[in-house]
């Protein structure tokens, strides 16, 4: 090789692993300074608006949930059609918390009832709200919730050896009894309408900007958490396991691994992380209803996996951001067309580009 010959798989001698490290970094650093510029003054060409920090912050916890699907059907080859179910268990949890907030105030100074509980006519707090009161059980309800059912889905599923389309329609058909059972009024989560009308976190109101850029950065911590466990996970012996797992099944079952406890582990911390997404979304929007469990939603994350490029982490962060902001320009210039665009992308990706923007990337920097 001549002194002048960048290396395979680099961009004039910079390895495209550092090009992609040093991309996120520059990226990370960037989405940091949104709720900065959001306090500059209204007449500064460098502010930003408050609709731009709420938007973007919806879409790092998009990018989280991208993360959840990428780490089972990347790595572990589970295609779960059904991970909108996990993010909106989480998101209910905080709605749960949020809602109890609201209300006339008990002799301790907690609420009584949340407003839509003395609407319908409830004399008493049902039992599975009792807790939500307090923020950290709050935030263990929307880890346990999504953990918990994942790993009754999942132990019944593998350890029946059920894979592939059949664990999709599985986890579809789960996301979309959900949503029908969410949507009774007697199930007591607010019926069609939901919870909406936040008015305080931690003593924070949430119309304010300190409480928006604090759900900002929350958002990115666990964005960036959320990245280096999974790359961790990912060079671990479990993530080498996870990969032989989603090669040749059967052939690590020969060699005497427990499938079935490796595919288990990652699909409840798949579901856990999606969870977490889904609590730090709810403030971030300001309403949660079955609507968050409708099987397009999943469906939809599955395909920013697909466009950035499954089993690499990065590219489902990527695609995460990419399909959504392309989604939110979209609708706003020609709202009939998204769906027809999102299914058009995916069938493109699928033909020309079965790694992704990722592998896009990759190829142009060998």
């Amino acid at each position: 090789m001549s002194a002048t010959t960048a290396p395979t798989g680099t961009t004039r001698g910079i390895p495209a692993r550092q090009l992609l490290r040093g991309a996120i970094l520059i990226a990370i650093l960037l989405l940091a300074l949104l709720p900065l510029l959001n306090h500059l003054p209204a007449d500064s060409a460098f502010r930003v608006s408050d609709f731009t920090v709420a938007v973007t912050g919806k879409w790092i916890c998009y990018a989280v949930l991208a993360l959840a699907i990428d780490l089972a059907w990347g790595y572990a080859g589970i295609l779960s059609l059904g991970h909108g179910a996990f993010f909106a268990l989480g998101g209910y949890a905080m709605g749960m918390h949020l809602m109890r907030l609201i209300g006339p105030r008990g002799v301790y100074g907690h609420p009584v009832l949340p407003d839509f509980m003395v609407f319908l006519g409830y004399r008493e707090l049902p039992w599975y709200w009792l807790g939500f009161d307090h923020f950290p059980y709050a935030i263990l309800m929307a880890m346990l919730v999504p953990g918990l059912l994942a790993f009754v889905v999942g132990y019944l599923s593998f350890r029946s050896r059920i894979t592939g389309v059949y664990f999709s329609i599985i986890t579809q058909a789960m996301t979309y009894a959900l949503m029908l059972a969410f949507f009774r009024n007697d199930m007591g989560f607010g019926g069609n309408n939901g919870f909406t009308d936040f008015k305080e976190l931690l003593g924070v109101p949430l119309n304010t900007q300190a409480a928006r850029a604090g759900l900002f950065y929350a958002a990115l911590a666990l964005l960036a958490g959320s990245l280096v466990l999974c790359r961790h996970l990912v060079g671990t012996k479990l993530g080498r396991v996870l990969v032989a797992v989603r090669d040749a099944e059967s052939r690590v079952r020969f060699l005497g691994y427990s499938v079935t406890a490796f595919k288990l582990t990652v699909f409840v911390l798949s579901a856990v992380l999606a969870g977490l997404a889904g609590a730090l979304y709810v403030p971030l929007v300001g309403i949660i209803n079955p609507g968050e469990f409708a099987p397009g939603n999943s469906i939809e994350a599955v395909i920013w996996v697909a466009v950035g490029g499954r089993g690499t982490l990065i590219g489902a962060l990527l695609g995460a951001f990419s399909v959504n902001a392309l989604k939110t320009w979209l609708t706003s210039v020609a709202p009939d067309l998204w769906l027809f665009v999102l299914g058009g992308l995916f069938v493109a990706v699928t033909v020309f580009l079965p790694r992704g923007l990722i592998g896009l990337f990759r190829r142009a920097t060998k």
